[in-house]
């Protein structure tokens, strides 16, 4: 595997998602997507599966796809069971001589929150269990923005959908938010990682990389912003994935084959509001009747940060 992970020589390679997609400005899942395969080695192929959702209906109508590499458009249910197929035929392919022996194929599922945490899960768990050569791609924006930004499993406390509205009676979703990483960790697959959009993206690129090469189900788990559901200035997506990782809202870490390691400990954790305020799912919260709620949700990720560090310190 490369040991230069820098934007100038990731940059350097063939882009594979190409200029016309309609995503939204300010999308993090866009910038995911390109991030992930500059991890592919620039003479290695990949079939590409996508589940239905934003990335699919803004990237793909047929006959035309902003896709360079081969393309499958995945109901929402069944990204993972598509790929690993697809992934099987090609062993087979390869057993039987009827590939050339230096072709070399990767196998990448994208799919959102929606078709990942929910209605995907049960084909992802499958194909995780199977032990399928392939990488599983979730871009999570917390809700199903493609539908109308409705509430997800995905979606965190307290945040205001169009199904769980913030009002003078709610103060938005009443659940925990799923921690899907550590849910895939435990298919004791070779490789899960989480990981946002950070300044320099070396840590999006090692850990796409290692999922690509990494022989067996690899999962990788991106924060995506997504500037109409979260609502704030399209310019400033980064900025929310720095205040995501410097809260612990969204910590940096990977399971590689068993072992959990964080890949980022902030030098002074943020309070959890300087990640709230500056989205407008999250107003409601700052109202006199609701700043209570605030440390609730703070309770909850300092709880989940110190699970995930007493976890990783036993390695």
């Amino acid at each position: 595997m490369s040991n230069d992970y820098s934007l100038k020589t990731m940059l350097a390679r063939p882009e594979r998602l190409a200029p016309g997609h309609r995503m939204c400005a300010g999308c993090g899942a866009t910038i995911a997507v390109r991030a992930v395969l500059r991890a592919l080695k620039p003479e290695d192929h990949a079939v590409i599966g996508n589940a239905t959702g934003c990335l699919e209906v803004s990237s793909f109508m047929y006959p035309y796809t902003s896709w360079e590499d081969s393309y499958i458009h995945n109901a929402f249910e069944n990204a993972g069971a598509t790929l690993s197929g697809v992934e099987t035929a090609y062993k087979v392919l390869k057993r039987k001589h009827r590939l050339g022996e230096k072709d070399c194929f990767k196998f990448i599922t994208f799919g959102g929150d929606g078709g990942t945490y929910d209605i995907g899960f049960q084909s992802l768990s499958g194909a995780m269990e199977r032990g399928h050569d392939m990488l599983y791609v979730c871009y999570d924006n917390g809700a199903y923005m493609n539908t109308g930004i409705q509430r997800s499993s995905a979606t965190p406390m307290f945040a205001d959908t169009t199904t769980t509205p913030a009002g003078t009676k709610s103060a938005g979703k009443v659940q925990y938010r799923k921690d899907l990483t550590a849910i895939i960790a435990e298919h004791y697959v070779p490789y899960a990682a989480q990981t946002t959009l950070t300044r320099d993206f070396k840590d999006l690129h090692r850990k796409a990389e290692k999922g690509i090469y990494t022989e067996g189900p690899s999962f990788l788990n991106v924060m995506t912003p997504c500037p109409r559901g979260w609502r704030y200035p399209t310019e400033d997506v980064m900025e929310i994935c720095r205040l995501a990782v410097e809260t612990c809202y969204w910590p940096l870490f990977e399971v590689d084959h068993g072992v959990w390691k964080l890949s980022y400990v902030p030098k002074h954790k943020l309070p959890i509001e300087d990640f709230l305020r500056p989205q407008g799912r999250f107003r409601h919260l700052f109202k006199p009747e609701n700043e209570h709620l605030i440390q609730v949700f703070q309770n909850e990720v300092d709880k989940r940060w110190e699970d995930l560090q007493y976890r990783c310190s036993r390695y």
